[in-house]
């Protein structure tokens, strides 16, 4: 990033795209360190302002991309956060000491979120060691290319993206609801793909798409208990899943196809998250909101 975060910037420049998007492929579901180019997550940027003081935060995929961009912005605005993710990934403890040292508490649980049972050691973790919760963010997702569409999709492939995207959110949501207060909020990350699906991500596209559904009738049905759910769809952004996912063409031109030029960075996605969380967002719910470089939802 270059300037400061409230400064008047070029969108095209204030966030570097990623200088080297080759050379990089590794297994999935990857990690940072790894990366070639490793993404922006607001290490270096977010200033907090106090919109979440006194928060407990509960945020799946928290060790890396959006997930730990939004982790640092949440910790920054003064809310404690429980960090999910795969026991696999290693990116974890950065995440939580980023969090630490914004002065907040940080607490992190391994596990696969495929496991029905895992989402009750979530919830109770963040009930008994945070004190509560208040924001839960369906943030952990599964994605695989296959160029060749829908015959080179196994169900083995799809039974694991609709249970990391889709289930997971159902179970973890429906666990939350018990413990959250009026004013309490659920954030899911949907995608573009759920409104312009790519063949090559026909079983990916088509969870985000459930979770915008989701979303929306979620929102409806909670607002006589004043919690809101909204959901933020990231366009292409930079993170561990796409040189883990996708093959090597596709990485070298990932990003470049809409209005500002470049991919995103996860830093660019984490205050459309704060937003959701905030009281500021108050008569907001069961909306979805795109951070898409400029390229339309619909």
């Amino acid at each position: 990033m270059s300037g400061d975060q409230y400064e008047q910037q070029d969108p095209r420049e204030q966030y570097r795209g990623p200088d080297e998007q080759t050379g990089g492929q590794q297994s999935a579901p990857g990690t940072t360190r790894e990366m070639p180019d490793e993404p922006d997550h607001g290490e270096e940027s977010y200033q907090g302002s106090g919109r979440l003081t006194g928060k407990r935060a509960v945020i799946t995929g928290g060790d890396s991309g959006i997930g730990r961009a939004v982790a640092i912005a949440f910790a920054r605005e003064g809310a404690d956060v429980l960090i999910a993710y795969l026991p696999e990934e290693d990116d974890a403890r950065q995440t939580a000491r980023l969090v630490e040292k914004a002065g907040r508490r940080a607490v992190t649980v391994p596990g696969d979120i495929r496991d029905e049972a895992h989402y009750g050691e979530i919830i109770s973790r963040a009930v008994s060691e945070l004190g509560g919760l208040d924001i839960l963010v369906n943030n952990a997702a599964y994605q695989m290319a296959q160029p060749g569409g829908i015959t080179d999709i196994t169900t083995e492939q799809f039974d694991r993206v609709l249970k990391t995207n889709l289930y997971a959110m159902f179970w973890l949501s429906r666990a939350a609801v018990p413990h959250m207060r009026p004013g309490s909020t659920i954030i899911n990350t949907a995608s573009i793909q759920g409104y312009q699906p790519s063949p090559d991500l026909l079983d990916y596209a088509t969870t985000k798409a459930g979770i915008v559904a989701f979303t929306k009738g979620l929102g409806e049905g909670l607002a006589e208990k004043g919690i809101r759910v909204n959901a933020v769809a990231p366009g292409p952004v930079w993170t561990p899943l796409i040189p883990a996912t996708m093959p090597e063409e596709k990485v070298e031109s990932f990003g470049k196809d809409v209005p500002l030029g470049r991919a995103g960075q996860p830093a660019e996605l984490a205050p459309a998250y704060v937003f959701f969380a905030s009281q500021e967002s108050s008569y907001i719910t069961g909306e979805v909101l795109g951070v898409t470089g400029g390229k339309p939802l619909a």
